[in-house]
């Protein structure tokens, strides 16, 4: 999976999502913003995007992931 398909398949599966994917081969590096994640554990965060990735990683495209995962306030916060 490219990391442009991996942003697509993210953005369209959590609302109003932003990502940001990098790639080294089946490693996948990905920040991950959306109001989606309010209230949400980082637990619960991850899951929301591993279920998305799920088919991938199953499939072995992707091996690894590595992931940040913020609300937009979070985000906004870490930027400041």
């Amino acid at each position: 999976m490219t990391p442009e398909e991996i942003k697509s398949a993210l953005e369209s599966a959590i609302p109003e999502s932003q990502v940001d994917a990098q790639s080294d081969g089946s490693h996948i590096k990905l920040t991950v913003v959306s109001p989606a994640f309010a209230g949400l554990s980082p637990v619960k965060k991850q899951q929301l995007v591993y279920s998305v990735l799920q088919e991938a990683i199953s499939s072995g495209a992707i091996h690894a992931v590595h992931m940040s995962t913020y609300t937009p306030d979070e985000w906004s916060a870490r930027n400041a």
